[in-house]
């Protein structure tokens, strides 16, 4: 069985919903799921599959308070490992995901899945789409 972590920032409830949805999915497909805030990472090593979600902040870019730092702690440890990116946006065209999946690629850290983005709330669309992810975690 694989083990994967769900990771999240949330601000609003959005990215939490998604995150909910992620590990919802990545359970229905028989993982052993850990559905975490970033403050409580203590590290990825136990894991074979990491989701990672954090909604646009300011001009499209990552929350740079808790995600970001918690972010740079993991990035080495998560080359090798299944990792897939999502999180909600308000406004503009969902850039930062662009950002951060090119950032990703930088530092040699393979996407297992397409990413997935919901404007605002996620809407049902949204939703199966995070489970598709937790699924392909799994």
């Amino acid at each position: 069985m694989s083990k994967v972590a769900v990771i999240y920032w949330s601000g609003t409830g959005n990215t939490e919903a998604m995150a909910n949805a992620v590990a919802e999915g990545a359970k229905a497909a028989g993982a052993d799921v850990d559905l975490l805030t970033c403050a409580e990472v203590q590290g990825v090593d136990g894991y074979d599959a990491v989701a990672l979600g954090c909604p646009a902040m300011g001009s499209e870019e990552l929350e740079d308070g808790e995600f970001l730092p918690m972010l740079e702690g993991i990035e080495p440890a998560l080359t090798g490992k299944k990792v897939a990116l999502f999180g909600s946006y308000d406004w503009g065209v969902g850039e930062w995901l662009e950002n951060w999946e090119a950032r990703c690629q930088e530092k040699g850290i393979a996407l297992a899945a397409p990413s997935v983005k919901a404007n605002n709330a996620p809407d049902d669309e949204a939703v199966d789409a995070c489970k598709k992810l937790g699924a392909a975690m799994a």
